[in-house]
């Protein structure tokens, strides 16, 4: 993989234990930083912190879910240039409309697999 996408930090927010470590493994494999977060609220904290290139949210999350969470990000002048990747084991249209109009650059189905995200971060991260 490119170099410049490999030092990349990426965020994972979910409130799977499960999705978390497989995501991280993932993506720790392939070079990248990453950072995680069981919701939203600890999301926020932790993105003043870290300054991740990429962001990946779970759409069902208990307190703040996943839409919530992308309209704040993306309504933060600070951060709304930081490309959020929905994650929802939902994929209807309905689902994936809602996801853009809180500004989500992309929308992935879970179980997803290595080349989904990896092609996700791809996609949206300029080098």
């Amino acid at each position: 993989m490119d170099e410049k996408v490999q030092n990349l930090k990426v965020m994972v927010i979910d409130d799977s234990k499960t999705i978390r470590r497989t995501a991280e493994t993932l993506l720790q494999r392939e070079g990248f930083e990453v950072v995680t977060a069981v919701d939203g609220f600890e999301a926020l904290s932790k993105i003043a912190e870290s300054n991740p290139d990429i962001i990946f949210v779970d759409v069902m999350m208990p307190r703040l879910d996943g839409y919530q969470t992308c309209a704040l990000i993306k309504n933060s002048q600070s951060y709304q240039h930081i490309p959020v990747i929905m994650l929802s084991s939902k994929d209807g249209l309905f689902d994936q409309a809602k996801g853009r109009v809180v500004g989500s650059d992309e929308y992935l189905t879970k179980p997803f697999s290595k080349d989904e995200l990896l092609g996700a971060i791809r996609n949206l991260v300029k080098t």
